[in-house]
């Protein structure tokens, strides 16, 4: 597939969880942990964000030059640490809902293509 696809797939999945975190953070936060916006929860959805406001900011570094490969850093920063995040809310405080292995899946599954695309054999 292609970086326009890796990039497409990203953009969607991770606009439509933004979207929820605007609209039904609740919800999101129910289906994803199985817990309410709490100490908990709470602390892992902001270290999410955390991970998403530096993200940005390897991006901007990266593509001060030109080309995608600040965003596909980013996003692979992004990927990994939300698994890394979530990964440590169901060790420590046991979080888990509907959503959250899936979540993992797809974080992973898009760290790992980023991680394909950065690499020297893609270029």
């Amino acid at each position: 597939m292609s970086e326009r696809v890796l990039l497409s797939a990203m953009g969607v999945l991770e606009a439509a969880t933004g979207l929820a975190l605007l609209v039904i953070p609740t919800v999101l936060v129910e289906l994803l942990l199985g817990a309410t916006l709490g100490t908990a929860a709470g602390m892992t959805v902001s270290r999410i964000a955390g991970a998403a406001l530096l993200a940005l900011g390897i991006a901007c570094w990266f593509t001060r030059e030109g080309g995608s490969r600040g965003l596909l850093a980013a996003m692979a920063f992004y990927n990994a640490t939300v698994v890394v995040v979530l990964l440590a809310g169901w060790i420590g405080p046991g979080l888990s809902g509907v959503a959250f292995w899936p979540a993992i899946l797809v974080h992973t599954v898009m760290a790992v293509w980023c991680i394909v695309y950065l690499s020297p054999r893609s270029t």
